[in-house]
């Protein structure tokens, strides 16, 4: 399935939650509803938080893969909703 084509993209690899949600949410607010966020985050609190969160607050999940040649990185990506 192939998957759409990030308008925007983020590394939260390197932060800690709660820092990995605001700055996804941040990040959203910036873009208008349709549009394509991807995010690298790690494996932990970030990958079971993160998705959750967005789709708690009306975000659309589209995927969540790991990358392949990165073990416990993350690609999450993310339709913003209205």
């Amino acid at each position: 399935m192939a998957t759409a084509t990030p308008d925007q993209k983020i590394d939260i690899t390197t932060d800690v939650c709660p820092m990995t949600f605001v700055r996804t949410r941040l990040k959203l607010e910036t873009m208008t509803p349709g549009q394509v966020l991807e995010v690298t985050l790690s494996n932990g609190e970030p990958l079971k938080n993160v998705p959750r969160s967005v789709t708690e607050m009306g975000d659309e999940v589209i995927e969540l893969v790991e990358i392949a040649d990165t073990p416990g990185i993350y690609r999450l990506t993310i339709r913003k909703g209205s």
